[in-house]
């Protein structure tokens, strides 16, 4: 009896303790800029238009200009230069771009009210026309944010691993985006190794939108384990992710230039040559992929060159810091904007996989130089960069404990945790 008795008392701790950490966690997340923005703006929502407003949808085409849009409604050249001089100074409409949705709101009479245009997937321009005088701000996008958490273990790819937990690819690339300095999401994986994710999904009115931020995340890879925790900056606003020391996960270069490719050959001081049918040295690591495939630059750089390098094929090289430098060969095209001095981002796409120069198919041979010489970039140890700033390491360490406590606790607690905030 007196068994059942503690038995209970530590259910009820436990249970007690659970409300605990939720209402830490909810306290955390309100803390965030943007989900105070999102109290404003659903303030901010349209509540003063009359019953019987009438709204028209334009999505804009290419080469459509606002006298295009607004033609229709009674909108002679002279007033819609005047309205586009009247909110120049909140937003340019100029700079419309293709794709995006304005909507227009008018009277029975069809007499114009106001226009919303969507600046982006977070925020929209909001124009009202009031004594003649037309008035405009940029509002965010009223979201309700639901914290998520789910576990699953790999037995093909994390894509089909996320799915079975009913969420989107794009999660999953999310993930794959956010350990990519430390593990190849081809290469590295294998069957049940394991993740955990506690996420944020964004609904507008009920439906859900997509994603926002991926705030903790844990992922077993061949028995070794890699966490990670987002922080933002009290000051500046900026994010980043760190383990729990706040060492930040993102190394030099990132592991891959390729998300979720194959590798055909590896870096070798002595390879049977393809094409020649003659031993020589492989400097880099090949990535058979459809022609097409994205190439993302491994880290912060300069384009030192771009174009033909004979039996190379259409190339790309980068200057790196600490003096290092990559180059990226037999690609089909390059990236907008990618040339000679163009400054680029680890992860940014700069080209697309080819066939070119001497190749049997398609696929991307990938090499770094380090002080001159070729090193083999699956065995290289890469370093961190940027740690957590040491002022809020303290405040930092207290968030990240509890989302630590929620990766590491039994599964069947914790799984597919759900709560708005």
């Amino acid at each position: 009896m007196k068994k059942r008795i503690l038995e209970r008392i530590y259910f009820l701790l436990f249970i007690f303790l659970l409300f605990f950490l939720f209402i830490i966690l909810s306290f955390l997340h309100k803390k965030e800029p943007l989900l105070e923005e999102k109290k404003e703006t659903t303030e901010l929502k349209i509540s003063d238009a009359p019953p019987s407003l009438s709204e028209n949808k334009v999505i804009i085409q290419k080469r459509m200009t606002l006298t295009d849009i607004l033609g229709p409604y009674n909108f002679p050249p002279i007033e819609i230069h005047k309205l586009r001089e009247e909110v120049k100074h909140v937003y340019d409409l100029a700079k419309i771009k293709t794709g995006h949705e304005i909507r227009i709101f008018y009277s029975e009479d069809e007499k114009f009210i106001s226009l919303e245009y969507d600046i982006d997937s977070e925020k929209y321009l909001y124009i009202q026309k009031k004594e003649n005088v037309y008035l405009a701000e940029i509002k965010k996008v009223p979201f309700d944010i639901t914290v998520k958490m789910i576990w699953g273990v790999i037995e093909d790819n994390p894509i089909s691993a996320v799915a079975r937990e009913n969420e989107k690819d794009i999660l999953a690339l999310s993930l794959a985006e956010l350990f990519a300095w430390d593990i190849d999401f081809y290469t590295d994986l294998r069957q049940g190794d394991s993740f955990k994710i506690i996420f944020e999904k964004k609904y507008l009115y009920g439906e859900f939108v997509g994603y926002r931020n991926i705030l903790a995340a844990e992922f077993t890879n061949q028995g070794k384990t890699f966490r990670a925790f987002r922080y933002t900056y009290p000051d500046t606003e900026e994010s980043d992710y760190f383990d729990i020391d706040g060492n930040s996960l993102r190394k030099e270069f990132l592991k891959s230039p390729i998300k979720f490719a194959r590798i055909t050959s590896r870096f070798s001081l002595r390879r049977l040559h393809p094409i020649r049918k003659v031993y020589r040295p492989h400097y880099g690591v090949d990535y058979a992929a459809r022609i097409g495939t994205p190439v993302q630059a491994t880290a912060d750089g300069t384009v030192t060159f771009v174009g033909r390098n004979r039996n190379s094929g259409r190339m790309i090289r980068i200057r790196h810091k600490n003096t290092y430098e990559t180059m990226y060969l037999h690609l089909k095209g390059y990236e907008k904007g990618i040339r000679k001095g163009a400054k680029v981002k680890g992860g940014q796409v700069i080209g697309y996989v080819g066939s070119s120069g001497e190749s049997t198919g398609p696929h991307l041979d990938y090499r770094i130089k380090y002080r001159g010489k070729y090193i083999n970039p699956l065995a290289w140890r890469f370093r961190s960069v940027k740690p957590l700033r040491m002022e809020f390491l303290e405040d930092y360490r207290k968030e990240a404990e509890v989302y630590r406590f929620l990766l590491e606790s039994p599964l069947n607690l914790f799984s597919n945790l759900s709560f708005c905030i």
